[in-house]
Order: C-alpha cells, then sequence, then structure tokens
C-alpha cells in the first residue's frame, strides 16, 4: 500500500544521493537503451504504414529518456540486456510491447493475428505485473491531483476508457511489463519496493525529468505555465 506521507521531492529521489559522474553514467547507459529502443520502433509494423511518432526522434527521446533517469543502474542495465538478447534471436520488444496493447485497444485484431506470436506469460508472472500496475496507478493519481495541468496533459489512467485511438496508462505499463525478462522484473520490483519505503513517488521523478528536459527548473514552474497555457 503506498504510504499516506508526501513523497519526497524529485530532486531527493533521483540526484541528491547520486554523484555526479554516477549520474552521467546513467545518463549514458539511457542513450544506448533509448537508440536501441528506437531501431527497433522504427521496425515495428503498423497497419497502414508507419505512425506519425515513428518519425519523431524528438518526443520518443525525450520521452523514453525521461524513464529511464528515473531507474538505478543495475535495472537499465538489465533491460539493455534484454533488448540486445532480443535482438539476438530476431525478436522485437517494442513489436511485442505494443501488441500486448492490443489485448485492450483492438482485441479482436489482439485474439486474430497478434497473441499467438507472442511469448506466453505465467499467472504467477501477471500477478506481479498487477501488483505493480496497483502501486504505480496510485502513484499517477497521487501526482494528477497534485499538479492538475500537468496531469491533463497526460495520458488517460485506466484500461476501462481505452480506445482504437487512445492508449491508457494502464494499458501502456502492462504492455511494457509483459517485455521485461524475470531478471529485469525482479530488479523493477526492488526499485518499486525502496520507493515505496522512502514515500517516493516514480511518476514524479519521470515528469520531473521530462519538465527539465523542456526547460523548467522545477515541476512548480511548469505548471504554472500550464496553467496558465490552459487559461489563456
Amino acid at each position: 500500500m503506498i504510504p499516506a506521507t508526501s513523497p519526497a521531492s524529485p530532486t531527493e529521489q533521483t540526484t541528491s544521493t547520486t554523484p555526479a559522474s554516477a549520474q552521467e553514467k546513467l545518463r549514458q547507459l539511457s542513450e544506448r537503451v533509448v537508440r536501441l529502443e528506437w531501431s527497433q520502433f522504427q521496425r515495428v509494423n503498423n497497419e497502414g504504414g508507419p505512425a506519425s511518432c515513428q518519425s519523431n526522434w524528438t518526443v520518443f527521446h525525450q520521452m523514453r529518456i525521461s524513464q529511464f533517469l528515473a531507474w538505478p543502474y543495475d535495472l537499465l542495465s538489465s533491460y539493455l540486456r534484454d533488448l540486445e538478447q532480443a535482438e539476438a534471436e530476431g525478436r522485437n520488444l517494442l513489436t511485442e510491447k505494443y501488441g500486448r496493447m492490443m489485448a485492450s485497444t483492438a482485441p479482436e485484431q489482439f485474439h486474430r493475428s497478434v497473441e499467438a506470436y507472442l511469448p506466453r506469460l505465467s499467472a504467477q508472472r501477471r500477478t506481479r505485473q498487477e501488483r505493480i500496475i496497483v502501486i504505480q496507478l496510485g502513484w499517477a493519481q497521487d501526482f494528477m491531483q497534485r499538479f492538475p495541468a500537468l496531469g491533463a496533459s497526460m495520458r488517460t489512467l485506466h484500461t476501462k476508457d481505452d480506445s482504437a485511438e487512445q492508449t491508457s496508462f494502464e494499458t501502456y505499463l502492462r504492455g511494457e511489463l509483459g517485455t521485461y525478462s524475470d531478471a529485469t522484473l525482479n530488479l523493477y520490483e526492488s526499485m518499486m519496493q525502496g520507493l515505496l519505503e522512502r514515500g517516493c513517488n516514480l511518476t514524479e521523478s519521470i515528469v520531473d525529468n521530462t519538465m527539465r528536459i523542456t526547460g523548467f527548473s522545477s515541476l512548480q514552474e511548469a505548471e504554472r505555465s500550464f496553467q496558465q497555457q490552459c487559461s489563456s
């Protein structure tokens, strides 16, 4: 259960205890992971041809590196190994991620032409993933309540609101978790436990990274700017 105490600030969560050299190593590793993901993303087949997001490196890089900079080094290293192993086996983890999302966004097509090609997940594995999803939904809801203008620009939260045009935070996360190796999922669970024990919020850390990349000095500054945009 998510602690009732206020979450630590993103700076406390990600940078204050991380030496500059370690932070630079994490950034370099993050860049490697994002570029390998981008390579696989280019090979995701989409009905009707490539999606517009497949040609937008700037946004892809911004969103993915914001996430990875909030991860510990050992987790990110493990995920890089997953991507490299997939390449060696002729698999594409980005194709698998978006394929898994279709179980909710396009269920008939998923069962007809996608499901059979995805690695099966055991009931135990799915249960572990759902525990993570519950916690992260709680963090996302907490963030959106405290930063409503920023929250309004995020994905809709729940799978029940999915459509062919819109994929929720819950469904996206479920699809992504399903691509992780057992080793990576173990480390992801360890990260989650550590964040819970420290009263931290992963959504807040990731969005803070995104806002700093786009030029804001803090979430508070970004929230004020988004509020002004909404009222103008």
